[in-house]
């Protein structure tokens, strides 16, 4: 579980940035605290379409000034879905390239940075998540640095199955410079942002079940197979049925490799399944769904049965 800043009047991009960064992302040796950036966050309001300051912040705070770094080649859990059950953490890997200006000292302590995934408006985000920890970076040039972050999905906690769609990525970088940023003197610290780096997609985990009966069966002999399609509900924490989708039977031969179709069917109102095919040789069925948007593809475990 991690701690998120919880900050009043912040928003836009920043708003992102200043409630998604937690407490134990604290760089190595500085004085950073979550409501020290978010601070930081509110005097910098101006950047994003809201008003240049908030009631709280001084006349003469300054605003931060344009870091010149800049993100590329983001991927976000290898281009795949992000499929999370009801109850797992998933740590997602996410990859991307940073160019900065010579000036730029990506490995200060107080250097901020961090890729995170979003939904909804940037100005309004109606859900965000974010690494625990903050990424690694290794220089390509003396300008260019591959790095390497995460986002920790904890399903139980952060999401709702309306989160079930598409998620945008977005990277901001925060150069304190030795700067105490619950001071006054914004102007020393430098501040970049980009959104739309890429997208991904959260994904409701599949369950498929198969059971053929009667086993051993005669040849010729017909033989029902029954089974369940279920998907997580980030909403109660539980697996219900999937109803109205399409399935797949398939067989495969004993002493062979491959799955063949052999009808397809749709599950019912609460997800059962249950057709039947007469039996011709020794081998095994299994059901397989395809997946949709919201929900990944799926295959049974065979169920084997012999012919007599």
């Amino acid at each position: 579980m991690r701690t998120r800043a919880t900050v009043a009047a912040v928003s836009g991009a920043l708003a992102l940035s200043a409630l998604a960064v937690p407490a134990a992302q604290a760089a190595g040796g500085s004085s950073y605290t979550p409501s020290a950036l978010a601070k930081l966050a509110q005097a910098h309001q101006g950047t994003v379409g809201g008003s240049a300051y908030t009631a709280t912040t001084a006349d003469d705070a300054g605003d931060p000034y344009p870091l010149d770094l800049t993100f590329s080649d983001v991927k976000v859990n290898k281009g795949k879905p992000i499929v999370a059950g009801t109850t797992t953490h998933s740590t997602v890997p996410v990859t991307y390239t940073v160019t900065h200006g010579a000036d730029v000292d990506i490995y200060a302590d107080d250097f901020l940075m961090d890729v995170e995934i979003y939904r909804g408006s940037i100005d309004e985000p109606a859900n965000e998540l974010f690494g625990v920890d903050w990424p690694t970076c290794t220089d390509t040039s003396a300008t260019t640095a591959s790095c390497k972050g995460t986002v920790d999905v904890y399903a139980d906690e952060e999401l709702s199955n309306s989160d079930a769609t598409t998620w945008k990525a977005f990277g901001f970088a925060i150069a304190l410079n030795g700067q105490d940023p619950t001071g006054d003197d914004w102007s020393k610290i430098g501040y970049a942002e980009q959104d739309n780096l890429a997208t991904t997609r959260l994904q409701r985990m599949s369950k498929l079940t198969v059971n053929a009966a009667p086993e051993p069966v005669k040849k010729g002999k017909t033989l029902t197979v029954t089974g369940k399609l279920s998907r997580a509900s980030w909403d109660d924490g539980k697996y219900h049925g999937y109803a109205g989708q399409s399935v797949r039977l398939q067989f495969r031969k004993k002493g062979t490799t491959t799955y063949t179709n052999v009808k397809g069917i749709k599950s019912s109102s609460t997800g059962t399944l249950k057709t039947t095919t007469k039996a011709t040789a020794d081998g095994y069925y299994r059901f397989s769904f395809v997946g949709t948007s919201t929900t990944p593809a799926v295959n049974a475990t065979g169920d084997y049965v012999g012919v007599k």
